[in-house]
């Protein structure tokens, strides 16, 4: 079983930076992203590495979050600079099963209990 833990959630000023950190038991052969749900909207895919290697982000966040991956750490990143009160959210890890560089919806998949983001302006 896939299993997650987040964490280098933090309280931090606008124009601050933050890592994320997605411990996984394996995520070989696996789509993994972040989300993030604020209070009272809709869940938001932040940024995903699909199972081929390619990287996608949200709109919002272009330019100043990049996602990555440590094989040997077995763990998922989110370095995450210039963070505005708007980036202020639960901030979730998920992984599904790809294959051939597809991703099923994250729905389907596993995810991890959340570590809070919050930027104060």
């Amino acid at each position: 079983q896939v299993q997650l833990v987040e964490s280098g959630g933090g309280s931090v000023q606008a124009g601050g930076s933050l890592r994320l950190s997605c411990a996984a038991t394996t995520y070989s052969d696996y789509c993994m992203g972040w989300f993030r749900q604020a209070p009272g909207k809709e869940r938001e895919r932040v940024a995903s590495d699909a199972s081929d290697g390619s990287t996608s982000y949200a709109d919002s966040v272009k330019g100043r979050f990049t996602i990555s991956k440590d094989n040997a750490k077995n763990t998922l990143y989110l370095q995450m600079n210039s963070l505005k009160p708007e980036d202020t959210a639960m901030y979730y890890c998920a992984a599904v099963r790809g294959w051939n560089g597809y991703c099923p919806s994250y729905n389907s998949g596993y995810w991890g209990q959340g570590t809070q983001v919050t930027v104060s302006s």
